[in-house]
C-alpha cells in the first residue's frame, strides 16, 4: 500500500492564535487527522474555549494554553507544558496576528500621515516580534531535535499594497478611511524572516515556509464584499476552511523538499 504523504498522525503541532477564526480551523483540521495540537492564545478561559470549540474542547488531542507570544517567559512556560504532556513539537504554525490593535483610535484608519506611532508599535510587537520569539523558543527546540516544520502565516497585503479603492465607500460616508500601513509592513517582514530561518536551520532539517492568504469571509458588510470580490479573479472571498489543506501539506511529508518558499492562496488576487 502506498504511503500517505499527507499523514500527520501523532505529530505535535503548536498553533498560535488558535482560538481565532483561522486558528480554530487549522487546529481542528490537524486534530481530525491524528495530530496532537497545542493551542497558544493570549486569552484562554473555559467559556471562550467552549464557545469556539464546543464538544471538541474535551478532545485529548487538543491542549489549550494561555500564552502571550510577545513574552519569552510566557512562551517558555507554554512550551514546557507541551513537553510535559506530549514531548518536543514537530510543527509550529505562526498564526497569531493583529490587523488593528484592540480599542484602536479612530485615527488608525485615517491617512498614513497621521497614523499613530503607538498602533505601529503594537502591530509590530505582535506580528513580527511575536513570530520572532516563537521561532526562537519553539523553533530552537525543534532544531535541537533535528526535525520540524514552521509555517508563518502571511497576507496578500504583505506582498502587494492594499487596494485602497475598496474602501472608497467608507470615505464617501464622510470619514477618511484607509487600510492601515502597519499590517502590510509586518506581514512583509515575515517573508524574509522565513527565508533567513529556512537557510539557517536547513542543516538541522527544520523547514520554514510562508503561507500567504487572501481575505476570508466573516460577515463583512455588503459594500466591502462587492468591492473586494470584484478585485478577486475567482469572484469571492475564501471560506474559512479553504486553507486547511495547505496547512496539512506544509506540516506533512508531502512538502518534505519545500523550504524558504511562499505558498500563495488568494483566489488570484496577486495574479492581476
Amino acid at each position: 500500500m502506498a504511503r500517505d504523504l499527507f499523514d500527520v498522525r501523532d505529530r505535535i503541532v503548536i498553533v498560535t492564535g488558535g482560538l481565532g477564526q483561522l486558528g480554530r480551523q487549522f487546529s481542528l483540521a490537524l486534530a481530525d487527522r491524528g495530530a496532537k495540537v497545542a493551542i497558544f492564545d493570549v486569552r484562554v478561559d473555559d467559556r471562550l474555549v467552549a464557545e469556539r470549540f464546543g464538544e471538541r474542547s474535551a478532545d485529548e488531542s487538543l491542549l489549550f494554553l494561555p500564552v502571550d507570544i510577545t513574552q519569552r517567559c510566557s512562551l517558555e512556560a507554554g512550551l514546557a507544558q507541551v513537553n510535559a504532556r506530549w514531548g518536543t513539537p514537530y510543527a509550529l504554525i505562526n498564526n497569531a496576528a493583529l490587523d488593528s490593535p484592540p480599542r484602536a483610535p479612530a485615527e488608525e484608519n485615517g491617512p498614513f500621515e497621521t497614523y499613530p506611532e503607538s498602533s505601529w508599535d503594537e502591530v509590530m510587537r505582535v506580528n513580527v516580534k511575536g513570530v520572532f520569539l516563537c521561532c526562537q523558543v519553539v523553533g530552537g527546540q525543534m532544531a535541537a531535535a533535528g526535525r520540524g516544520s514552521i509555517v508563518n502565516i502571511c497576507s496578500t497585503y504583505g506582498l502587494v499594497s492594499p487596494d485602497q479603492r475598496i474602501y472608497e465607500y467608507r470615505r464617501r460616508e464622510g470619514a477618511p478611511f484607509f487600510k492601515p500601513v502597519a499590517y502590510s509592513a509586518s506581514k512583509s517582514a515575515l517573508l524574509n524572516l522565513t527565508r533567513y530561518l529556512a537557510t539557517y536551520w536547513a542543516s538541522r532539517n527544520v523547514r520554514v515556509n510562508t503561507l500567504t492568504f487572501g481575505g476570508v469571509f466573516n460577515n463583512q458588510d455588503e459594500e466591502f464584499l462587492r468591492g473586494y470580490c470584484a478585485r478577486v479573479p475567482l469572484g469571492r472571498m475564501a471560506c474559512e476552511d479553504e486553507y486547511n489543506g495547505a496547512v496539512i501539506f506544509l506540516v506533512s511529508d508531502a512538502s518534505s523538499y519545500m523550504t524558504g518558499a511562499n505558498l500563495v492562496i488568494d483566489g488570484g488576487w496577486t495574479a492581476w
